[in-house]
């Protein structure tokens, strides 16, 4: 009986010297990477998601799992964009090297994002919440009539390929227009004034802040409506009260979100009851009020 117990703490001590080891170089490779990149962090430290930022300030997150073998074995990596890229990893491999691939990633889809944000901000699309992982959009185009409009990822500004949905008499009219307009097509031109040309519809929103007004998915916790829940008081189930002020970001935050946020980062400074900090997509200055939460 001495024997098993002494094999059985034995495995325990081989255990946790190796639990040990793993958290260090998980601690060590996160702060090469950057503690204000991370936006969220496992129990166990095998999940983790860093934020990337491309050149017209928006963030694009990149979840990284890892298992017990790492760093033996790859991580396995997921994109909010419409396809992974291709994890190159040797044996000297390290979270930062994951990172800056995916950053090559975001950087070779530039064009890509840019379209689909035009398009969102500039056409009804339907639904409002859309993502840069979906390359294709419904927009509304008169009554109760879309276009599907699927775009070229490699090629976003090129003509794209439609759908149409409606009456029968409303799809053979857009049929018709598409047939005889898409020659205009210029792909030298934004998006949304090809799509006017082609359709010879005023499509453009007026004004575009008309979408905003809608309720939106929270920028943290990703759901529109906090949980149902006793300890968040007057704010249990409510949605999405805060949003960023920056006209190009315009990114909407469950206030008690976006305070945990805040305090979760080195540089948020605190003044009597405000919390100074950024924005966690543009990274422009935001300030909420805690006596809010």
């Amino acid at each position: 009986m001495d024997i098993e117990m002494e094999i059985i703490d034995r495995s325990r001590c081989r255990e946790l010297a190796m639990s040990s080891s793993f958290c260090r170089r998980i601690y060590s490779e996160i702060e090469e990477v950057g503690w204000e990149n991370l936006v969220r962090l496992g129990n166990d430290l095998t999940f983790l998601c860093f934020r990337v930022m491309d050149s017209k300030g928006r963030q694009h997150i990149l979840e990284i799992t890892l298992d017990e073998t790492y760093p033996r074995r790859p991580p396995s990596v997921s994109v909010g964009l419409p396809y992974n890229f291709n994890l190159e990893w040797f044996p000297k491999s390290k979270l930062r090297d994951v990172v800056q691939q995916f950053q090559r990633h975001v950087d070779q889809l530039h064009d890509f994002s840019t379209t689909m944000d035009d398009i969102d901000r500039f056409l009804v699309t339907e639904p409002i919440n859309s993502h840069h992982a979906a390359s294709s959009r419904h927009i509304k185009i008169g009554h109760d009539c879309y276009v599907v409009v699927s775009i070229n990822v490699d090629d976003p500004l090129s003509l794209p390929e439609c759908r149409f949905l409606g009456s029968d008499a409303a799809v053979n009219t857009l049929m018709k227009m598409w047939k005889r307009n898409s020659k205009r097509w210029d792909r030298g031109k934004p998006f949304p004034e090809n799509f006017e040309h082609v359709f010879d519809s005023p499509s453009l929103q007026q004004p575009c802040a008309e979408k905003n007004k809608e309720q939106v998915e929270c920028g943290i916790c990703y759901s529109q409506y906090l949980p149902i829940d006793d300890e968040l008081g007057a704010k249990s189930g409510s949605a999405t009260d805060y949003t960023c002020e920056n006209a190009h970001c315009n990114r909407a935050f469950h206030t008690i979100c976006l305070v945990d946020w805040l305090r979760s980062i080195t540089t948020t400074r605190r003044s009597f009851d405000v919390l100074f900090g950024n924005c966690p997509y543009c990274s422009d200055p935001v300030a909420v009020k805690l006596g809010m939460k």
